[in-house]
């Protein structure tokens, strides 16, 4: 089997074929690339941030956000769509927390790291 060449080859690339197949599997970039979508709207990212470090209801994620409640509800939805936030129904009330996952975690952590922000203690 002979190897792939590149067409101008600085030799800066030693093994083509391994960087062509982990591109080819796009699943994973698609993946990244969606969430990465859902943390492209300011609002969104401060509600996310918000959920990683407090779980409530739309009228109190409002009040602390400042905006309105159908505002509120409309990112709500996007992120819960994105798999970055859940639900939980008590009564007639729904809270909303970020997930438990690998990727929200690591979102948690680059946002603070990026804004050079810490977690609010109790």
């Amino acid at each position: 089997m002979t190897s792939k060449v590149l067409p101008h080859d600085h030799g800066d690339i030693k093994d083509v074929e391994s960087f062509s197949r982990l591109l080819s599997e796009t699943e994973g970039f698609d993946d990244v690339s969606r969430i990465l979508a859902q943390m492209a709207d300011g609002t969104r990212m401060r509600i996310f941030w918000l959920l990683c470090h407090y779980e409530g209801c739309v009228t109190n994620i409002s009040s602390i956000m400042g905006m309105s409640s159908p505002a509120v509800s409309h990112h709500l939805r996007s992120l819960k769509e994105g798999g970055l936030i859940q639900s939980r129904r008590v009564g007639k009330e729904v809270y909303y927390k970020a997930v438990d996952s690998a990727e929200a975690r690591y979102l948690h952590h680059m946002i603070e790291d990026l804004m050079e922000i810490a977690c609010p203690t109790e």
